[in-house]
């Protein structure tokens, strides 16, 4: 059996966890003192409660590679392998945490780690990919090639209502923040080489939003492709973006999740973004 492994910046349907038979290795967020498992003793609407209640943005954590181990240990039974797909190592030191829990059980267990150069819901698709590969008989080193092309063809973009949790986690600097929300402008974040870049300013909310569709349909173009439209603690804008991008991109499946707990605690809530790949790589 080949077991399906990713960490909790995954985006997904709730479904798609025992549908897929995805196993997901959790993160941890941090309220002063106290540590939170989110989807354990956390979920979103505690989340925001606790944001507003302590003005503060949360520290996220990575388990350790003892915890990493004792949870593929967990998973496993004799003769099953693991396929660990995993959030961009450029942006987390999660995928290095479980390199070296993987060379740890070498001698133990037959472990592939991935890095997906992305997160989110694109975790969501790679994951399930892998698993219907899986199913029809696809070979572990075909579903990692499958995968690298995804990783190749893949399309991010977002934009975030306010800059201060991206400041406060030290994803942007204060000076950028200050100025941004000074004047008014919303950023275009992009999927650039494995990190989250800043690729556009526009001003208002609204064109921001028009902006992450059109970025979309000029970066896809006429080809067919999978769509998810993440949010944080926003579904109307969210409904709202999934409308637009039907209108202009040719989708075979589009759905619709909010953003984990790890991932909104970096970005804030107000969050949105697309993201898209082609459904055939092969061109």
């Amino acid at each position: 059996m080949l077991k399906i492994v990713t960490d909790g910046s995954i985006d997904m349907p709730p479904e798609w966890a025992s549908d897929y038979e995805i196993d997901v290795l959790p993160l941890y967020v941090r309220f002063g003192e106290t540590t939170y498992v989110p989807g354990v003793n956390l979920d979103g609407a505690r989340f925001y409660e606790l944001v507003r209640q302590n003005s503060v943005v949360p520290k996220t954590s990575l388990p350790s590679p003892d915890q990493v181990m004792t949870f593929y240990r967990r998973i496993v039974q004799q003769g099953d392998e693991i396929l660990s797909i995993h959030l961009a190592s450029k942006m987390s030191g999660t995928f290095s945490t479980v390199q070296m829990a993987a060379r740890e059980l070498v001698n133990e267990i037959e472990i592939y780690t991935f890095d997906s150069g992305a997160g989110s819901a694109a975790l969501a698709f790679m994951c399930r990919e892998a698993r219907l590969l899986h199913r029809s008989g696809v070979s572990v080193a075909d579903i990692l090639r499958r995968l690298e092309e995804i990783r190749q063809k893949l399309t991010v973009v977002f934009t975030v209502d306010s800059l201060e949790f991206a400041r406060l986690s030290g994803r942007v600097n204060t000076l950028q923040s200050a100025l941004t929300s000074m004047l008014h402008i919303k950023p275009i974040i992009v999927l650039r080489d494995g990190l989250l870049q800043m690729a556009e300013k526009v001003r208002t909310r609204q064109r921001s939003l028009e902006r992450v569709v059109t970025f979309v349909g000029e970066r896809v173009g006429n080809r067919l492709v999978n769509v998810a439209v993440v949010h944080a603690a926003d579904p109307q804008t969210a409904d709202w973006l999934a409308k637009r991008i039907r209108q202009i991109v040719n989708i075979k499946e589009l759905i619709l999740t909010e953003l984990s707990i790890p991932v909104a605690a970096n970005l804030g809530p107000g969050t949105v973004g697309i993201v898209a790949y082609p459904v055939n790589l092969v061109e």
